[in-house]
């Protein structure tokens, strides 16, 4: 099991979840995706979303400002 990062601090919504999917279909299934996202609309839609897809939204963690951590298992 690998774990892959994903940088989507700078993008809007829908671009979020749409990179994350991306880097998702990109990896083998059972890896993890550690993605750094902006509190807000990202925050609320890419765990959603991950979710509604079939991925399992592991942790969200506070890093530092309104920068989160979310791990998502593929």
């Amino acid at each position: 099991m690998a774990t892959h990062h994903l940088d989507i601090t700078k993008e809007h919504c829908p671009m979020t979840f749409v990179k994350t999917k991306l880097k998702l279909a990109q990896i083998a299934e059972g890896d993890i995706l550690e993605v750094l996202l902006s509190e807000g609309e990202p925050l609320n839609n890419v765990p959603r979303s991950a979710t509604e897809q079939g991925f399992k939204v592991l942790e969200i963690t506070k890093i530092e400002g309104n920068i989160y951590k979310v791990i998502i298992q593929k």
